[in-house]
């Protein structure tokens, strides 16, 4: 792949190993297993198989919050998934989600068990399931999906688009940065005037949108993702930033944004759970030298 903004796309793409900046190493343009391995099953009526990226965040905030509400049978076990070493592209991943993407979960609590896959999806389960965090008046609930579904539809921008480009492609060129750069701080803008109106996402109350939006866009204004608050300018967006710090002020929000985190400090990890006695700093520290 030419580094230069001068690049010509040959008439048929073929696949060159060497190109994809960061990820190289799993991007590939065929889906499927590329080894065999089961996955580990616990004690929960809920398996989740994640990583504590923004998308894994979504789901694990979900449990939280609904265990918090009093719901035992949200009671899960979390299980660890390196992408960068390509465990989604085991046999017994593939199975669960045949597009290789955290998080992924099954439900055992079910006749038979039922596969979950892509974050939204997850998280309007869990909220159908447990009747908690998604309207049933209709209004409510059409304004409550339809920001879970602007998430979904704006997140690759900020991601894929603006995080690739800005912080993990090979070299860094001005369109591509700037035309995503451009797209981000719009959405920002988009929820920063929503927010103005409303104490959460869709309204008055706290819901799946809430949980679905705040580990990118909060993550964001919060100085976690790409290192790009200062060249965002994200201090702009008072409302994302009341916002946000109102969320991460919930217990639930804390303990979710955890798990099956491997970056930051090591108190800000939990590479498993297993049950809420591991966010006790006792059980955690044993966790974390039991993996290293």
């Amino acid at each position: 792949m030419s580094n230069t903004t001068d690049y010509e796309p040959p008439e048929v793409w073929t696949w060159d190993k060497a190109s994809g900046g960061t990820f190289a190493s799993i991007n590939r343009p065929i889906a499927g297993a590329t080894h065999d391995k089961e996955l580990p099953v616990g004690k929960h009526p809920l398996q989740l198989y994640s990583l504590g990226t923004p998308n894994g965040q979504k789901v694990t905030i979900m449990l939280e919050e609904l265990l918090a509400l009093g719901h035992t049978g949200a009671e899960y076990d979390a299980w660890l998934i390196k992408i960068s070493e390509g465990d989604q592209f085991s046999s017994g991943f593939v199975q669960i989600n045949p597009n290789s993407k955290i998080p992924a979960l099954v439900d055992h609590s079910e006749a038979s068990p039922i596969r979950v896959f892509e974050s939204g999806a997850i998280l309007m389960y869990l909220a159908e399931k447990f009747d908690a965090f998604l309207p049933t008046d209709r209004p409510a609930r059409a304004e409550t999906l339809s920001w879970l579904f602007w998430q979904m539809g704006s997140a690759p921008f900020l991601g894929g688009g603006f995080g690739h480009f800005y912080a993990y492609a090979p070299t860094k060129q001005e369109y591509p940065i700037n035309r995503y750069a451009m797209e981000v701080k719009r959405q920002l803008d988009v929820l920063d005037r929503q927010l103005a109106v409303n104490e959460f996402i869709a309204g008055a109350d706290y819901t799946i949108a809430d949980m679905a939006i705040w580990p990118w866009y909060g993550g964001l204004v919060k100085g976690w993702q790409y290192d790009a608050a200062e060249f965002l300018s994200v201090q702009d967006y008072k409302n994302v930033v009341r916002w946000a710090d109102q969320l991460l002020a919930r217990p639930a929000v804390a303990r979710g944004r955890k798990v099956n985190r491997i970056r930051g400090t090591l108190s800000s990890q939990l590479h498993e759970r297993h049950d809420a006695s591991d966010f006790d700093t006792k059980t955690q520290d044993k966790i974390m030298g039991e993996q290293e």
